[in-house]
């Protein structure tokens, strides 16, 4: 008889996966505000991605993955400029002159601008319902962004984390009409090396900025290559496997409040009051989005 002692539970593996994934990505606005302390904002992304493209290099190794097709060398570039260059040259460039908190609510605003791509792009119909949850997660993207940095301190960084959010959104409308080409792993990996191979550009005395950078910032972009970049990605496939995508989305929506709790402790760096009541508008908002179709959905079963 086989002792179970040490059996998990697949629902308990789940949920073990999805908190992994919560605190990796918490971690993640907080490890770009130490990196930026030895690093520009192109060459903290460079470095970042070359470290999660080894990493993602070996667990291809192991695992194998297939070969991309030459007809889709274009969309898995398109993929990688969207997801990783785009979205972290933006961020990086964002938390110039925005904490680690305000970041983290902006960045989950993401459905905000899938519904707007799903209107204007890919012609759905969004209602009422919809277009008021927008405004409002909107109303208050511009409440963090004039209040991070006190009342009426309007920045134009706050803006650059609005654009990765664009920046996400579009990468995930791309990758949701061509999964069907490529299983998860392989999506992720070549999405992550493409990115990589357009950050290049920053390479350019990366290697002796990366000598003169303090140990204690060279481990934190090691940790933000590892973890937030790579490891947090195979988790999450891991989650919408086995369990329903809706669900699992919504308990992203704790990533803002454990970064504000990690910024507080590691960066010395608490919320303000106005980021934290323009951060329960913004996802109040997205939840208001994420849920209108899935009643709908329900409505139509009755």
């Amino acid at each position: 008889m086989q002792c179970s002692l040490f059996t998990i539970k697949p629902g308990l593996k789940i949920s073990m996966a999805t908190v992994f994934v919560i605190l990796c990505w918490a971690y993640s606005p907080i490890g770009i505000r130490i990196g930026l302390q030895g690093y520009e904002p192109g060459q903290l992304a460079l470095m970042r991605f070359i470290i999660a493209s080894v990493f993602m290099a070996v667990v291809a190794a192991v695992m194998g993955i297939s070969l991309p097709r030459l007809k889709d060398l274009p969309l898995l570039m398109l993929l990688g400029f969207f997801a990783v260059s785009l979205h972290h040259i933006a961020l990086n460039f964002g938390q110039r002159n925005v904490s680690a908190g305000a970041a983290s609510v902006l960045a989950q605003s993401t459905p905000l601008f899938s519904t707007l791509l799903a209107h204007f792009v890919f012609k759905d119909r969004v209602n009422t319902w919809q277009w008021l949850c927008l405004l409002c997660g909107l109303l208050g993207a511009a409440v963090v962004i004039s209040g991070d940095r006190g009342i009426g301190q309007l920045d134009a960084h706050g803006l650059l984390i609005l654009l990765a959010a664009l920046s996400w959104s579009l990468y995930f409308a791309l990758q949701k009409h061509h999964s069907h080409r490529y299983d998860p792993l392989t999506m992720v990996c070549y999405t992550i090396w493409s990115g990589t191979a357009l950050l290049l550009v920053y390479a350019p005395g990366l290697w002796h900025q990366a000598q003169n950078t303090p140990i204690p910032v060279n481990l934190a972009v090691l940790t933000l290559g590892i973890f937030p970049s790579a490891l947090a990605y195979l988790a999450w496939a891991y989650v919408l496997k086995h369990s329903v995508v809706s669900r699992a989305s919504m308990a992203l929506y704790l990533i803002p409040p454990t970064a504000m709790g990690l910024a507080s402790v590691v960066l010395a760096e608490p919320p303000s009051m106005m980021v934290v009541v323009g951060g329960v508008i913004v996802l109040g908002s997205v939840v208001g989005v994420r849920l209108e179709p899935l009643k709908e959905a329900a409505l139509e079963k009755v």
